[in-house]
């Protein structure tokens, strides 16, 4: 896995707990920001992956945000903040979800990152949607 963008800072204050898998702040300097739009557990051809399955949804949670990053150029690499929201948040899923995660980001120099549970999310079967914010110097 390359590194995060050398432009990029990340700190975790010693104010603060040390966090596992993610920075409390990502600071970023001139160069190009891109957004992705919450990605679902949904296949190229419009098909739920994975209904019912919290470990199979966030697979494909993050192979779809892998996706959208290659097409704007950038990669895992360069992501500074993940956003999730679950509909089931329990030790089980968060396990689930820290063993994927873990497949595609540097730990070391882990993205901002922010997780919450919803009542639900646009379509009934789905239970994790991700945004990824990248930069790329």
């Amino acid at each position: 896995m390359s590194s995060s963008a050398s432009s990029a800072r990340h700190i975790n204050p010693p104010e603060l707990v040390t966090p596992p898998g993610y920075s409390h702040v990502v600071e970023v300097g001139p160069g190009r920001t891109i957004y992705t739009s919450g990605q679902i557990a949904i296949d190229a051809k419009g098909n739920v992956v994975g209904a019912g399955d919290m470990r199979a949804q966030i697979e494909q949670v993050f192979s779809n945000v892998r996706a959208a990053l290659a097409a704007a150029g950038t990669d895992f690499a360069h992501v500074i903040k993940l956003t999730i929201f679950m509909t089931d948040v329990r030790p089980e899923t968060l396990t689930s979800f820290r063993e994927v995660r873990d497949r595609y980001i540097d730990v070391k120099r882990a993205p901002a990152s922010s997780l919450v549970q919803v009542s639900r999310l646009v379509r009934p079967e789905l239970l994790v949607e991700m945004e990824a914010i990248a930069y790329v110097p």
